[in-house]
């Protein structure tokens, strides 16, 4: 009979891969919402130091993902590193919805005032 469950390998293969690559995803959008546009909710000291942690983690994930492929994709991540990458990809989840909401409805506002779009 064979050995129906997964070696540690193919765990680490299967789930530390994809998110490390999922990490690598959302520190690059964050990164570029925050290099691209001035969020008006965050003052230039809180948007330039959230940026600064961003590109500390892109770093920290880059070496953590060039190890993993170094070891023959047999090292881990302990989970005391990967909560912080976890808590950070959350607070720019919440810096982008607020982003998105009020630039959303700061366009509904100018096009409602825009006696051209009256119906």
């Amino acid at each position: 009979m064979s050995n129906s469950h997964p070696t540690e390998h193919e765990l680490l293969k299967t789930i530390l891969e994809p998110l490390l690559e999922d990490f690598q995803y959302w520190f690059s959008r964050a990164r570029a919402l925050l290099e691209s546009e001035q969020i008006s909710f965050l003052s230039p000291e809180e948007q330039a130091h959230l940026l600064k942690r961003i590109k500390t983690a892109q770093q920290e994930v880059n070496a953590a993902k060039m190890l993993f492929k170094a070891t023959g994709e047999q090292a881990g991540i302990d989970t005391a590193t990967l909560v912080p990458w976890h808590q950070l990809v959350a607070q720019c989840w919440q810096v982008a919805m607020r982003w998105r909401s009020l630039k959303g409805k700061l366009s509904q506002d100018s096009d409602s005032s825009d006696p051209n779009l009256a119906p």
